[in-house]
């Protein structure tokens, strides 16, 4: 055995060996390798439409395997993305366009800007142009855009700075210019990875709007621009590239949120015709919901009125830049999570300015009036907007009315709001959300043979295999048979029993947007001796005033056969 005096001097000299040893094993100069991935989130929602406060009705729900969920409400939206913005700090927020128009009181007594507002405080990113950006024409988009006072002044007291995100479209130009509206992409980088945003705008939106709302504008093809702007961001070395589409697909009642179900219309071409190195659709417009994988591709539908918040996570090789894994989830933005308490503030700032119009009670309903459409497509609150514009323009000589069923925006509800009315009671704001766009009803002259045309224009409409019927005013029936050839499915027109006679002249009311061809119905642009009466929701509510209570109509006026 070693002798202890000789012992620990070589124990010391043992220690430091080990000590240097290990200094020399560490390397202080290099960090270590990032990993070979970086997971990117994005968060979606579409077709918000000023839904500030929680829709009701029909609007305000969402389908599950056990029933109807209560669903959407700003507050609740944006405690949602809270959480799941939590989870990743690489979450981008996208809208999928018609963020406004269309909207509540809340939001239209505004200029939308109490909406804008509130995708600021959400953190939105970017979003697609839709349809209804439009409804007060491009220099007021890109006012809200841009910041600025409106012509008829701050309604809310406050300047207004716009938005603190970006609309992009990539099909939009303007005429004057030759020039695109927004930017048609958008490159993001991720901790060394780039995801390339391309946006688009139906293409038909000229169609679906007043012609003064997209005055001054050109639309070219989705999928034309949508590749040629896939050609810049590959020439860019994107590789992983998403498309945010003011278009979609429709899915049958009974599919489920986050099923893929009988999808069918305009988003099907879509993907057939655009560059399949394309990695996600995420769309909007049909207010469809949907989660797909077609072909490898996520394409997705959040609904309308921020009931459903989509996420879609996407892993993405550093060496590449390809999407090595992608899945997608539909989360209900349901109402049992905490309030946002900055929405909270910003909603019951808003509620408070309009509560004294919007709180005002104008008639009253024996029960729910739905503009839920029967096998015939005619709906019972249908069926009361074309009698009240027929009751408004009667003086005007109207016998016959006419009501686009898209411009119908929500359901009449017995039950009583948090505003108090009571049961049964429709307040100025509830009967304004039905009717939101302050269209003017338009009286005109047409012929039999153009009211046949007219209805005729109902099928294959927007797209082959699907239908607008337009809501009509008591006294008038048709029959329309489903096998009958495309030009010869309306048949037994009828006013007051009287069969219509095809060369004689009918004055119809319509609203300017249908008189102008809207949805496709460009056999109104025959009217003659055109006048113009009121706005449509002054005609609605002073029918309920005068006609109070109002029960729901049988919805009977149309008969559908085989």
């Amino acid at each position: 055995m070693m002798d202890r005096k000789k012992q620990l001097p070589f124990l010391l000299l043992m220690m430091f060996a080990i000590v240097f040893t290990s200094i020399g094993a560490v390397d202080l100069g290099r960090t270590p390798p990032p990993p070979p991935t970086v997971k990117v989130q994005l968060l979606a929602f579409n077709d918000f439409h000023g839904a500030l406060e929680p829709p009701s009705g029909s609007a305000g729900r969402v389908l599950t395997a056990s029933g109807n969920v209560d669903a959407g409400g700003v507050e609740y939206l944006a405690t949602h993305v809270k959480m799941h913005a939590a989870e990743n700090p690489n979450t981008v927020l996208l809208g999928g366009g018609d963020l406004i128009g269309a909207s509540p009181l809340i939001s239209a007594l505004f200029h939308e800007e109490s909406t804008i507002e509130a995708m600021n405080l959400m953190g939105m990113d970017f979003s697609s142009v839709g349809n209804h950006e439009f409804d007060k024409g491009y220099m007021e988009l890109l006012r809200l855009q841009n910041g600025g006072q409106h012509p008829d002044g701050d309604a809310d007291g406050d300047p207004y700075l716009g938005a603190d995100f970006q609309y992009l479209s990539s099909n939009i130009f303007i005429d004057s210019t030759g020039k695109r509206l927004f930017p048609a992409y958008k490159v993001l980088n991720f901790n060394g990875v780039r995801v390339g945003l391309i946006a688009s705008t139906y293409e038909a939106t000229p169609t679906i709007v007043t012609p003064a709302g997209v005055a001054g504008l050109r639309f070219e093809p989705e999928i034309a621009q949508i590749n040629a702007a896939a050609k810049i961001l590959k020439r860019m070395k994107v590789k992983t590239i998403v498309v945010l589409i003011h278009n979609g697909g429709a899915v049958p009642s009974t599919t489920l949120y986050n099923d893929c179900t009988g999808l069918s219309g305009d988003i099907l071409p879509i993907l057939d015709g655009t560059d399949p190195e394309i990695d996600v659709f995420i769309t909007g417009h049909t207010h469809g919901a949907y989660n797909c994988n077609i072909n490898g591709r996520i394409v997705t539908g959040a609904m309308s009125n921020g009931r459903i918040l989509t996420d879609i996570d996407l892993t993405i090789s550093r060496k590449t830049g390809n999407v090595v894994q992608a899945q997608a989830a539909n989360h209900i933005v349901t109402r049992t999570v905490a309030k946002d308490a900055e929405m909270t503030a910003l909603v019951t700032k808003y509620k408070n300015l309009t509560a004294p119009i919007a709180n005002q009670v104008v008639g009253s309903i024996t029960a729910n009036i739905t503009r839920t459409a029967g096998a015939n497509g005619e709906s019972p609150l249908g069926d009361v907007i074309a009698d009240a514009q027929l009751a408004d323009t009667t003086a005007e000589g109207a016998v016959i009315a006419f009501m686009n069923p898209g411009g119908i925006r929500a359901d009449l509800t017995y039950a009583g709001s948090a505003a108090g009315e009571g049961d049964g009671n429709v307040t100025y704001g509830e009967a304004f959300t039905v009717q939101p766009f302050y269209n003017y009803l338009t009286t005109i002259d047409l012929k039999g043979s153009d009211i046949k045309a007219v209805l005729e224009q109902q099928f294959d409409n927007p797209s082959a295999g699907q239908m607008r019927v337009l809501q009509i005013s008591n006294g008038f029936t048709y029959t329309w048979s489903a096998s009958a050839a495309k030009g010869s499915k309306v048949s037994d027109m009828a006013l007051n029993g009287v069969p219509i006679d095809l060369d004689a002249t009918y004055r119809v009311t319509c609203n300017n947007f249908l008189a102008s061809g809207g949805d496709n119905f460009t056999a109104f642009t025959a009217g003659t001796n055109l006048v113009y009466g009121r706005f449509d929701i002054d005609a609605f509510v002073d029918y309920l005033a005068d006609n109070s209570p109002v029960a729901p109509p049988a919805a009977n006026r149309i008969t559908a056969v085989p």
